[in-house]
Protein backbone atom coordinates (compact mmCIF):
# COMPACT_ATOMS: atom_id res chain seq x y z
CA UNK A 1 0.00 0.00 0.00
CA UNK A 2 0.73 3.57 -0.51
CA UNK A 3 0.67 4.80 2.92
CA UNK A 4 -1.26 7.68 1.89
CA UNK A 5 -2.71 8.40 5.60
CA UNK A 6 -0.36 8.14 8.06
CA UNK A 7 -0.99 10.10 10.99
CA UNK A 8 -4.44 10.62 9.84
CA UNK A 9 -7.31 9.67 12.41
CA UNK A 10 -10.91 8.79 10.68
CA UNK A 11 -14.52 8.11 12.06
CA UNK A 12 -16.56 6.18 9.91
CA UNK A 13 -20.01 5.65 10.83
CA UNK A 14 -21.85 2.64 9.78
CA UNK A 15 -18.07 1.02 10.11
CA UNK A 16 -18.72 -2.47 11.11
CA UNK A 17 -19.84 -4.04 7.87
CA UNK A 18 -20.45 -3.74 4.30
CA UNK A 19 -19.31 -0.94 2.49
CA UNK A 20 -17.89 1.12 6.13
CA UNK A 21 -15.68 -2.06 6.94
CA UNK A 22 -13.75 -1.62 3.45
CA UNK A 23 -13.37 1.71 4.26
CA UNK A 24 -11.76 1.21 7.78
CA UNK A 25 -9.76 -2.05 6.26
CA UNK A 26 -8.44 0.33 3.34
CA UNK A 27 -7.80 3.68 5.37
CA UNK A 28 -6.22 1.41 8.14
CA UNK A 29 -3.90 -0.31 5.58
CA UNK A 30 -2.88 3.26 4.14
CA UNK A 31 -1.73 3.78 7.35
CA UNK A 32 -4.86 5.81 8.97
CA UNK A 33 -6.16 4.74 13.05
CA UNK A 34 -9.70 4.69 12.75
CA UNK A 35 -12.91 4.63 14.94
CA UNK A 36 -15.11 2.39 13.88
CA UNK A 37 -19.15 3.67 14.77
CA UNK A 38 -21.76 1.45 14.97
CA UNK A 39 -24.80 0.99 16.11
CA UNK A 40 -23.76 -2.50 16.68
CA UNK A 41 -21.29 -2.44 19.32
CA UNK A 42 -20.30 -6.17 19.29
CA UNK A 43 -19.36 -5.35 15.36
CA UNK A 44 -17.66 -2.25 15.72
CA UNK A 45 -15.39 -4.10 18.23
CA UNK A 46 -14.90 -6.84 15.92
CA UNK A 47 -14.25 -4.99 12.73
CA UNK A 48 -12.13 -2.55 15.02
CA UNK A 49 -9.75 -5.63 16.39
CA UNK A 50 -9.83 -7.09 13.40
CA UNK A 51 -8.06 -4.27 11.18
CA UNK A 52 -4.24 -4.06 9.98
CA UNK A 53 -3.87 -1.16 12.71
CA UNK A 54 -6.07 -1.75 15.50
CA UNK A 55 -8.74 0.64 15.67
CA UNK A 56 -11.16 2.67 18.38
CA UNK A 57 -14.83 0.71 18.16
CA UNK A 58 -17.90 3.17 19.08
CA UNK A 59 -21.15 2.51 19.78
CA UNK A 60 -23.40 5.63 17.73
CA UNK A 61 -26.64 5.56 17.03
CA UNK A 62 -26.64 8.24 14.13
CA UNK A 63 -30.64 8.95 14.16
CA UNK A 64 -29.47 9.96 17.91
CA UNK A 65 -27.92 13.29 18.08
CA UNK A 66 -27.41 12.81 21.92
CA UNK A 67 -25.16 9.17 20.58
CA UNK A 68 -23.55 11.11 17.84
CA UNK A 69 -22.27 14.20 20.44
CA UNK A 70 -20.78 11.21 22.74
CA UNK A 71 -19.40 8.82 20.00
CA UNK A 72 -17.78 12.34 18.24
CA UNK A 73 -16.66 13.30 21.64
CA UNK A 74 -15.08 10.11 22.45
CA UNK A 75 -12.93 9.66 19.18
CA UNK A 76 -11.72 13.50 19.34
CA UNK A 77 -10.37 12.88 23.04
CA UNK A 78 -8.72 9.63 22.12
CA UNK A 79 -7.67 10.69 18.85
CA UNK A 80 -6.57 14.58 19.94
CA UNK A 81 -7.94 15.20 16.81
CA UNK A 82 -10.08 14.09 13.79
CA UNK A 83 -8.91 14.28 10.55
CA UNK A 84 -11.69 12.39 8.18
CA UNK A 85 -15.18 11.86 8.69
CA UNK A 86 -16.95 9.49 6.40
CA UNK A 87 -20.82 9.41 6.67
CA UNK A 88 -21.37 6.03 5.64
CA UNK A 89 -24.44 4.67 7.87
CA UNK A 90 -27.29 3.84 5.93
CA UNK A 91 -30.58 1.95 5.92
CA UNK A 92 -32.89 0.96 3.52
CA UNK A 93 -36.12 -1.09 3.48
CA UNK A 94 -38.03 -1.30 -0.07
CA UNK A 95 -41.18 0.30 -0.04
CA UNK A 96 -44.04 1.64 -2.65
CA UNK A 97 -45.04 5.40 -2.76
CA UNK A 98 -48.61 3.72 -2.41
CA UNK A 99 -47.63 1.99 1.39
CA UNK A 100 -44.79 4.03 2.77
CA UNK A 101 -45.98 4.75 6.46
CA UNK A 102 -45.00 7.87 8.27
CA UNK A 103 -42.68 5.76 10.59
CA UNK A 104 -40.95 3.98 8.06
CA UNK A 105 -39.94 7.98 6.48
CA UNK A 106 -39.03 8.47 9.62
CA UNK A 107 -36.19 6.14 10.24
CA UNK A 108 -34.86 6.24 6.60
CA UNK A 109 -34.61 10.38 6.49
CA UNK A 110 -33.25 9.94 10.39
CA UNK A 111 -30.41 7.63 9.60
CA UNK A 112 -29.61 8.28 5.95
CA UNK A 113 -29.92 12.34 6.49
CA UNK A 114 -30.17 13.79 9.69
CA UNK A 115 -27.36 11.47 10.97
CA UNK A 116 -24.97 12.80 8.08
CA UNK A 117 -25.80 16.63 9.26
CA UNK A 118 -25.40 16.53 12.97
CA UNK A 119 -22.00 14.79 12.67
CA UNK A 120 -20.76 16.68 9.82
CA UNK A 121 -21.61 19.85 12.47
CA UNK A 122 -20.04 18.56 14.69
CA UNK A 123 -16.87 17.23 12.52
CA UNK A 124 -16.57 20.69 10.73
CA UNK A 125 -16.60 22.77 13.71
CA UNK A 126 -13.40 20.78 15.35
CA UNK A 127 -11.74 20.61 11.23
CA UNK A 128 -12.61 24.34 11.06
CA UNK A 129 -10.77 25.48 14.34
CA UNK A 130 -7.60 23.54 13.02
CA UNK A 131 -7.67 24.96 9.38
CA UNK A 132 -7.75 21.68 8.26
CA UNK A 133 -9.92 18.23 7.34
CA UNK A 134 -11.97 16.05 5.10
CA UNK A 135 -15.87 15.08 5.01
CA UNK A 136 -16.92 12.51 2.77
CA UNK A 137 -20.72 11.15 3.08
CA UNK A 138 -22.31 8.47 1.11
CA UNK A 139 -25.09 9.36 -1.09
CA UNK A 140 -26.85 6.56 -3.73
CA UNK A 141 -27.62 6.05 -7.19
CA UNK A 142 -31.20 6.43 -6.07
CA UNK A 143 -30.69 10.15 -5.76
CA UNK A 144 -30.11 9.97 -9.51
CA UNK A 145 -32.56 7.85 -11.01
CA UNK A 146 -35.84 8.32 -7.93
CA UNK A 147 -34.88 4.73 -5.68
CA UNK A 148 -36.10 2.86 -9.11
CA UNK A 149 -34.96 0.26 -6.92
CA UNK A 150 -35.12 1.39 -3.13
CA UNK A 151 -37.41 3.94 -1.35
CA UNK A 152 -39.03 7.06 -1.51
CA UNK A 153 -37.29 8.41 2.09
CA UNK A 154 -34.22 6.66 0.72
CA UNK A 155 -33.58 8.48 -2.73
CA UNK A 156 -34.97 12.09 -1.04
CA UNK A 157 -32.44 11.54 1.96
CA UNK A 158 -29.83 10.43 -0.48
CA UNK A 159 -30.75 13.82 -2.99
CA UNK A 160 -30.42 15.92 -0.33
CA UNK A 161 -26.78 14.88 0.49
CA UNK A 162 -26.01 16.26 -2.73
CA UNK A 163 -27.12 19.76 -1.49
CA UNK A 164 -25.64 19.24 1.51
CA UNK A 165 -22.20 18.17 0.51
CA UNK A 166 -22.20 21.96 -1.17
CA UNK A 167 -23.64 23.60 1.23
CA UNK A 168 -21.04 22.14 3.23
CA UNK A 169 -17.88 22.23 1.12
CA UNK A 170 -18.76 26.23 0.65
CA UNK A 171 -19.00 26.63 4.36
CA UNK A 172 -15.99 24.65 4.96
CA UNK A 173 -13.70 25.78 2.08
CA UNK A 174 -12.09 28.77 3.33
CA UNK A 175 -10.85 27.37 6.72
CA UNK A 176 -8.91 24.66 4.52
CA UNK A 177 -11.78 21.46 4.80
CA UNK A 178 -13.31 19.78 2.13
CA UNK A 179 -16.01 18.12 1.85
CA UNK A 180 -17.61 15.98 -1.17
CA UNK A 181 -19.73 12.90 -1.63
CA UNK A 182 -20.23 8.93 -3.38
CA UNK A 183 -22.72 7.79 -5.00
CA UNK A 184 -22.73 3.79 -4.73
CA UNK A 185 -24.99 2.21 -7.74
CA UNK A 186 -25.74 -1.35 -6.81
CA UNK A 187 -22.76 -2.92 -4.54
CA UNK A 188 -22.68 -6.44 -3.33
CA UNK A 189 -23.56 -5.67 0.63
CA UNK A 190 -25.60 -7.13 3.26
CA UNK A 191 -27.77 -4.18 3.34
CA UNK A 192 -28.92 -4.50 -0.43
CA UNK A 193 -28.98 -8.13 -0.35
CA UNK A 194 -32.51 -9.89 -0.92
CA UNK A 195 -33.90 -6.24 -1.61
CA UNK A 196 -36.64 -5.98 -4.13
CA UNK A 197 -36.79 -8.09 -7.75
CA UNK A 198 -35.77 -4.75 -9.30
CA UNK A 199 -32.88 -4.40 -7.34
CA UNK A 200 -32.12 -7.50 -8.88
CA UNK A 201 -33.03 -6.84 -12.36
CA UNK A 202 -31.22 -3.47 -12.10
CA UNK A 203 -27.79 -5.30 -11.62
CA UNK A 204 -28.16 -7.20 -14.55
CA UNK A 205 -27.82 -3.97 -16.70
CA UNK A 206 -24.70 -2.55 -15.59
CA UNK A 207 -22.41 -1.79 -18.52
CA UNK A 208 -18.94 -2.71 -16.82
CA UNK A 209 -20.82 -6.52 -16.58
CA UNK A 210 -21.14 -6.88 -12.54
CA UNK A 211 -22.16 -5.41 -9.49
CA UNK A 212 -19.67 -3.38 -7.82
CA UNK A 213 -17.48 -4.55 -4.58
CA UNK A 214 -17.14 -2.44 -0.96
CA UNK A 215 -13.40 -2.54 -2.08
CA UNK A 216 -14.64 -0.52 -4.84
CA UNK A 217 -16.41 2.20 -3.07
CA UNK A 218 -13.67 2.04 -0.58
CA UNK A 219 -10.73 2.81 -3.59
CA UNK A 220 -12.96 5.70 -4.39
CA UNK A 221 -13.11 7.31 -0.76
CA UNK A 222 -9.54 6.69 0.14
CA UNK A 223 -8.68 9.35 -3.29
CA UNK A 224 -11.04 11.78 -1.87
CA UNK A 225 -9.72 11.39 1.81
CA UNK A 226 -6.41 11.53 0.08
CA UNK A 227 -4.04 14.62 -0.80
CA UNK A 228 -4.59 13.40 -4.50
CA UNK A 229 -7.46 15.40 -4.24
CA UNK A 230 -6.42 18.25 -2.26
CA UNK A 231 -8.00 20.59 -5.01
CA UNK A 232 -11.43 18.73 -4.83
CA UNK A 233 -14.44 19.90 -2.82
CA UNK A 234 -18.22 19.77 -3.28
CA UNK A 235 -18.08 17.20 -5.33
CA UNK A 236 -20.46 13.65 -5.67
CA UNK A 237 -18.00 11.12 -7.60
CA UNK A 238 -20.63 7.85 -8.93
CA UNK A 239 -19.24 4.70 -8.48
CA UNK A 240 -21.62 2.37 -10.43
CA UNK A 241 -20.18 0.41 -13.40
CA UNK A 242 -21.55 2.54 -15.76
CA UNK A 243 -25.44 2.31 -14.62
CA UNK A 244 -25.74 5.63 -14.74
CA UNK A 245 -23.61 8.19 -16.59
CA UNK A 246 -23.54 12.68 -16.82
Amino acid sequence: MSQKLVGKTVLVTGGGRGIGEAICRRFALEGATVAVADIDAETAETTSANLPIPGLPIEMDVASTESIRQGMKLAISEFEKLDILVNNAGYLRYTQVSDCSEEEWDKQIDINLKGMFFCSQLAINHMIERKQGVILSMSSLAAKNGGLAASAPYAAAKGAIFTLTITLARFGAPHGVRVNALAPGVIDTPMTRGLSSDHASLSNTIPLGEKGQPEDVAACALFLASDDARHITGETVDVNGGLFMD
